[in-house]
């Protein structure tokens, strides 16, 4: 008995990645100068405006405007079509003090990496699977893989007359062992130029972007079903068509719902926060798990309270793949990973700018981020065996 699983991307000019890609341009820029700046970015695009709200403490005025302008141009808009308007604040002195000073610390606790508390409450989560190089699940890996060669044929103009919005959803079919067999369809969906043929461009798109994107894990044949902008013509397209908000892409930007998520998003979001640095630190974890051979798929659970520098709870699921009792991994692990927010921040090196360029395309299965570097992990953790 065969099931499918779908996941979707966006292009780096869907409104509500823009916004993604908006917050992250605004965090780098101010981390660049101030490593210890808290941000809490939000930004909303709606026709012709930019609007950008949320709290900041930092040593500087930051530029925000010009962070805007840099962004749009990246995302293939012009600045000067767009009006921005800024409402921050500094962040509340009340949240400062929790995450400034921990519940711990303010108990008289001085063991290393204490000081610092969570930025905020809830659970994150992280995700592995060993069905894919990237550790993630094959159906988003192939959404993230269409729509960056989207924008790399627009970049390049090896497809003429398309336009920085749109969006990828692939199906893939997998068999009774849950191994993936077959791409059974893929949706494509990318703004165009008014005189551009739609058969023309249904074409370029399933030989140039579709099928090159899916070959190296699962080519589509004969069987699969390609369907490009099913709804027909679509001209109008990002801000002007649909307003867009920061953070509101979250599955696409973890695991394409075939994991749990907490609910928070992660742009825009300075390293203080847990939702963001925690969800990597899960992600890390879970993908040493993999790595390491001791389970095929894993999903990591970590809790915080606001001002607590531990988390108050932490547990891995390997999903009835584990070589192991999970309580056994969930307690060497307690003993290999890092969980205070000030120790995840210094392992995962939070303080140097590059937010931006994981604002499109997913925050994981990226070779050159720490918590994708499971190598060191993994011996350490099979020593807790």
């Amino acid at each position: 008995m065969s099931n499918v699983r779908t996941a979707e991307s966006v292009c780096v000019g869907h409104p509500d990645k823009l916004c993604d890609l908006i917050s992250d341009q605004i965090l780098d820029d101010i981390v660049w100068e101030d490593k210890t700046a808290r941000v809490a970015v939000e930004v909303m695009a709606t026709g012709r405006r930019i609007i950008v709200t949320g709290e900041i403490s930092a040593n500087h005025r930051p530029r925000i405007r010009d962070s805007v302008r840099s962004a749009l141009v990246r995302a293939g808009y012009s600045p000067w079509r767009f009006l921005i308007y800024v409402w921050v604040r500094r962040q509340s002195p009340d949240i400062d003090a929790g995450v400034s000073t921990s519940l711990e610390a303010r108990a008289g606790d001085e063991t290393a990496h204490v000081l610092q508390g969570a930025g905020d409450q809830g659970t994150v989560y992280g995700y592995a699977t060993d069905e894919t190089p990237q550790r993630l699940p094959l159906p988003l890996v192939l959404a993230h893989r269409v729509c960056e060669r989207l924008d790399t044929a627009r970049r390049e103009g090896t497809i003429t007359g398309i336009k920085s919005d749109g969006k990828a959803q692939v199906s893939v079919r997998y068999d009774d062992t849950g191994t993936p067999v077959a791409v059974d369809t893929v949706v494509v969906s990318v703004q165009h130029d008014a005189g551009k043929d739609l058969g023309e461009l249904a074409r370029q798109v399933k030989t140039m972007v579709v099928a090159p994107a899916c070959e190296a894990h699962l080519p589509i044949d004969d069987h699969t079903e390609v369907l490009v902008n099913p709804s027909g013509r679509f001209v109008v397209g990002g801000p002007a068509a649909d307003t867009g908000l920061t953070g509101r892409k979250l599955m696409v930007d973890t695991y394409g719902g075939l994991a749990a998520h907490g609910g928070g998003a992660f742009s825009g979001k300075d390293p203080s926060k847990v939702d963001r640095t925690g969800a990597y630190m899960a992600r890390l974890i879970a993908k040493t798990v993999v790595d390491a051979r001791l389970a095929h798929e894993c999903q990591v659970s970590i809790s915080y309270a606001i001002g607590k520098a531990d988390p108050v709870a932490f547990h891995i699921d390997t999903l009835g793949t584990g070589e192991h009792p999970d309580w056994l991994l969930t307690e060497a692990a307690r003993e290999v990973f890092p969980l205070r927010p000030a120790a995840m921040i210094d392992a995962l090196k939070l303080r140097s700018p590059r937010y931006t360029d994981l604002a499109t395309y997913g925050h994981f299965g990226r070779g050159l981020s720490p918590w994708e570097d499971s190598f060191n992990y993994c011996s350490k953790l099979a020593l807790q065996d």
